[in-house]
């Protein structure tokens, strides 16, 4: 139509789908707890343990390097992704400018990460010449990357092992805030902490949990009445 090749739009004709909300499950409290406590013995648990805690999405904790945590001022970047399309691919860039985030280190995820920097010098030492060098946190022994959709088979596979309710390894974020919501944090906290580029986003998906607004909300309309009676 620019150039006056056709006289009009005929994408104006097309009738869009209702957007419909997705339902999605997550984990309480009690349940991340059981998670937690039950597979403390496996080797993701440190990479569970930071996913969850930290409401990251799963190129964001497998992009986690060493060079994004610093043990002196007990902070850590998100700022690298590993994600998967018909390879693995590794981005020095998140999901966009909002993903770029940081945070505190919570004592629990510093020594984990102390105890795995200490077990990949052995590893290094173990496996010699052949050990993969890289600056990833989350990786195999070997070094060697892992593989984005290993992380989520394996997540199902250890919720069928030990009989816990089956949620995706995504789910996880979900989880995160849904606690945050759950203990007052308001959508604007939400949306800063799991780098929602843009606040309807976190608004669609998890504004029916704003409980503490509602109970807000509620009180005002209570204690109104109640002096108009």
């Amino acid at each position: 139509m620019r150039h006056k090749l056709i006289r009009s739009n005929p994408c104006e004709l097309v009738r869009l789908p209702k957007l419909e909300r997705r339902e999605y499950e997550w984990y309480n409290a009690s349940e991340i707890n059981t998670l937690l406590e039950t597979i403390k013995d496996e080797p993701l648990h440190p990479l569970i343990q930071t996913t969850v805690m930290y409401g990251l999405r799963r190129s964001e904790v497998l992009g986690l390097q060493w060079q994004s945590i610093d043990f002196d001022t007990n902070t850590i970047l998100i700022r690298h992704t590993v994600s998967m399309s018909t390879k693995v691919v590794e981005k020095d860039k998140t999901k966009n400018k909002s993903s770029y985030r940081s945070f505190p280190l919570f004592s629990e995820i510093r020594e984990l990460l102390l105890q795995l920097k200490e077990e990949e010098q052995k590893n290094r030492e173990f496996f010699g010449d052949t050990y993969v060098e890289n600056d990833y946190i989350f990786k195999w022994a070997n070094g060697a990357m892992y593989d984005p959709s290993y992380i989520s088979h394996k997540f199902g596979d250890l919720l069928r092992k030990y009989n816990l309710p089956h949620i995706r390894f995504h789910d996880l974020r979900h989880s995160c805030a849904s606690l945050l919501l759950a203990k007052g944090c308001s959508l604007k906290d939400v949306q800063d902490w799991m780098g929602h580029a843009d606040i309807k986003m976190t608004c669609n998906i998890y504004g029916h949990l704003d409980l503490s607004r509602k109970k807000m909300t509620s009180e005002i309309i209570r204690e109104t009445l109640a002096q108009a009676c």
